[in-house]
């Protein structure tokens, strides 16, 4: 089991940025395939970015690449999300999500892959 944490996210301005963390509990952080989500007021939950345990391999939703960066410090056991340039429509509640038993190339886009989630830290990019 693993307990996940997020925080960093706060009210910003169109252009500004933030940067989330993910904190989780447990000796095997090293060995979960991660991800972020978010969930817009009225909305379903949507991919935001994913990586692999050892933080080689990421990918990203399509309305993020090139402007969200994903990463981790295992030595931590905390995982990032540095977002850049936001826009009000990145306005969400951002949660992080992890699975293990996965194999060290393992990633996913798909939110029931994931087994442990965090409450949630809610961003509100104003415009």
């Amino acid at each position: 089991q693993v307990q996940l944490v997020e925080s960093g996210g706060g009210l910003v301005q169109a252009g500004d940025s933030l940067r989330l963390s993910c904190s989780a509990s447990g000796r095997t952080f090293a060995t979960y395939a991660m991800g972020w989500f978010r969930q817009a007021p009225g909305k379903e939950r949507l991919f935001v970015a994913t990586m692999t345990y050892s933080g080689i391999i990421k990918a990203y939703g399509d309305s993020v690449k090139g402007r969200f960066t994903v990463s981790r410090d295992n030595a931590k056991n905390t995982m990032y999300l540095q977002m850049n340039s936001l826009k009000p429509e990145d306005t969400a509640v951002y949660y992080c999500a992890a699975t293990n038993d996965v194999s060290r190339n393992y990633y996913s886009q798909r939110e029931y892959d994931y087994r442990f989630w965090g409450q949630g830290t809610q961003v509100t990019v104003s415009s």
